[in-house]
């Protein structure tokens, strides 16, 4: 049996689709009438049923102008959180009749989403013609988005409700995180070889490099004679190939927010910040001969590995945007999956949200393994364990630092 004090879903789409900001003002202003009117001699009394006849007008009114529309068109698949995003809708009246104050709206929209300048509506729509309206979003924070339907309502005649049937279903919005580009980052570099070369390079879009042909040894794979060579030499020569040395470097940055910090609509400012300054890290890296880790620690471990160049940069902004902040502290679960690969990595570079005794550790396990360390914090203050403690290349930026885009060289 359901419980009778819960209000029904459509209650509340009621008020937030068909009640305009302006009724709801005046929705107040007839509850204050009323409850003054209690004499119909009092002349406010007439104020009262002025308002209630007009509401009552209104709301019989987009009944009867209720649009019959179809809705075609979509919103771009990605954005970049600050920007707005537009789509193009093409609305089609399929009524014989015109249609007034025509306008489309996306509502339940999370609350790092709005839509911009709604409530304009088209004047006229005449009878089978088609028009194109376009709807804005603002994204205030990154993140993957699936997106309620659009919606095609009438504010005939008063603008003071909404009414309309018409609906389309939206696909995801994907906002990727902001970030400034940098012109470089210092970190000391060697250079190691990838065990399983081939079947490494595979993965990412590189091959064995031929640097020439010799004699014939025996016991070498035939798939390796040089035929041609061969004939021309009378004897069996082989195609040498050189395994090259990778720069493998290991991007780890931590979503560690303590519990009982609240975000704001634009998220956890610190934590965008990080994101930020490692999609600046990444993308200064794209344009270098390296391959690239990427190892984040939120609700779950997500690993991602990027080829060389810029070609796979948008899939780790893909990854960056859909990171979310970590409650607990998620060096345990780093830890394990980093220490696998560290034989292998040339360069780790960490962006980090504090200093302190377990991120210690992290960077000690990483040095000692033999790869070079470059640290950056993205803290505002000072942070847990003193930056003078700490040995190697360690480095803080503020948030407004990060977000104004004034580092050149990481």
């Amino acid at each position: 049996m359901k419980d009778p004090l819960i209000v029904p879903g459509w209650v509340f789409d009621a008020w937030r689709f068909k009640v305009t900001q302006s009724a709801r003002y005046l929705l107040y202003v007839s509850v204050l009438a009323g409850m003054g009117s209690i004499s119909v001699m009092v002349p406010i009394y007439q104020v009262f049923c002025g308002l209630v006849g007009l509401l009552a007008a209104a709301w019989l009114c987009g009944i009867i102008m209720s649009p019959r529309v179809t809705i075609q068109g979509r919103f771009p698949e990605k954005t970049t959180a600050g920007n707005p995003v537009t789509g193009q809708f093409q609305v089609t009246n399929r009524s014989r009749w015109s249609i007034y104050d025509v306008a489309l709206g996306v509502f339940h929209l999370p609350q790092s989403l709005r839509q911009t300048q709604r409530d304009i509506p088209l004047s006229t729509l005449p009878s089978k013609e088609t028009a194109t309206l376009p709807v804005t979003l603002h994204a205030f924070r990154r993140g993957f988005y699936e997106l309620p339907d659009i919606r095609a309502y009438t504010l005939f005649p008063f603008g003071i409700f909404r009414s309309g049937k018409a609906r389309k279903p939206l696909s995801s919005l994907l906002v990727l995180p902001s970030y400034h580009p940098v012109a470089g980052i210092d970190v000391p570099v060697g250079h190691r070889y990838q065990p399983g070369g081939i079947a490494l390079t595979s993965n990412i879009g590189e091959s064995p490099e031929y640097i020439g042909n010799r004699e014939y040894v025996s016991g070498e794979p035939i798939r390796r004679l040089d035929f041609r060579s061969w004939a021309r030499l009378g004897k069996p020569v082989v195609r040498e190939f050189h395994e090259e040395y990778y720069c493998r470097i290991a991007l780890i940055f931590d979503t560690y927010i303590p519990a009982g910090r609240k975000p704001t609509r634009e998220g956890f400012l610190q934590l965008e910040a990080a994101v930020s300054l490692a999609a600046s890290v990444a993308g200064a890296l794209s344009h270098g001969e390296y391959i690239i880790d990427i190892f984040a620690a939120g609700p779950e471990l997500y690993v991602f590995r990027a080829g060389r160049h810029t070609a796979h940069f948008d899939n780790v902004l893909e990854i960056l945007a859909c990171v979310d902040a970590c409650r607990s502290n998620p060096f345990d679960t780093i830890s394990p999956a980093v220490s696998e690969e560290l034989g292998n990595i040339s360069a780790t570079i960490c962006v980090f949200l504090d200093w302190d005794a377990s991120r210690q550790q992290l960077a000690r396990q990483i040095v000692e393994a033999g790869s070079s360390l470059k640290v950056m914090i993205a803290r505002d203050g000072e942070t847990t364990v003193p930056l003078h403690a700490a040995e190697g290349d360690v480095s803080q930026y503020s948030v407004q630092q990060i977000q104004n885009g004034g580092l050149e060289i990481l």
